[in-house]
């Protein structure tokens, strides 16, 4: 009866201590991580794998949670490459997994929310990354053809012909653009940071048999 208690009294111990050692980070954790293959709207399909290194430690209470050199993967979940003027390309990723140095792995839910990118680029409020939209140059194009149209058609038809000629080049230069596509890529060794969407749930690893 007492070998029945005591080992009643260890197993009791035992699963105290295990809940105790258990780890969650909060949500709204932010994870800092450098991309580790380049992802591009004009190459990367919906479903191809990505992976990050994290850069920055992750502390909880003052102590390391999740070391430099921890790897977070996913996929690709949307690439879109628009015709239009004013579109702007996109990828859409998500990470689903955080890989620790010694082979641990854990189930991670969480979005993109900024990168070391400052060059019109931004990523809006649903995680997507957004390239470049029409820009300067474009604009310059579309003034260019349209003066261009105006000039021929006044050599051939005076002020009713620069009028006619500079609505046929804007026209076909609005024409051009429209059927142009707008890529955008995120390069490896581009800083991403991800903020978890819901508590990061870290049991610690059990040796076999036990």
């Amino acid at each position: 009866m007492r070998k029945l208690e005591a080992l009643l009294c260890v197993m009791v111990l035992s699963l105290v201590s295990a809940a105790q050692s258990n780890i969650s980070l909060p949500t709204g954790t932010s994870l800092t991580v450098k991309l580790e293959n380049n992802l591009a709207t004009h190459t990367s399909k919906t479903g191809d794998p990505f992976s990050a290194r994290v850069t920055e430690a992750v502390l909880l209470e003052g102590k390391t949670v999740i070391p430099v050199g921890a790897t977070v993967q996913g996929r690709v979940a949307q690439v879109s490459e628009p015709r239009r003027i004013s579109g702007r390309p996109t990828i859409g990723i998500l990470p689903d997994t955080l890989v620790m140095p010694d082979g641990q792995r854990f189930v991670l839910s969480a979005s993109l929310v900024d990168t070391n990118l400052h060059n019109g680029t931004e990523v809006n409020e649903e995680g997507q990354f957004k390239g470049k939209g029409h820009d300067g140059q474009d604009l310059t194009e579309i003034g260019m053809a349209t003066g261009g149209g105006a000039v021929i058609g006044g050599m051939a038809g005076g002020v009713k012909g620069a009028v006619i000629g500079g609505a046929i080049g804007a026209t076909a230069t609005v024409v051009h653009w429209l059927g142009k596509k707008k890529s955008t890529m995120l390069l490896a060794g581009t800083e991403l940071v991800m903020e978890l969407n819901r508590p990061l749930e870290m049991a610690p690893a059990v040796a076999p048999g036990q």
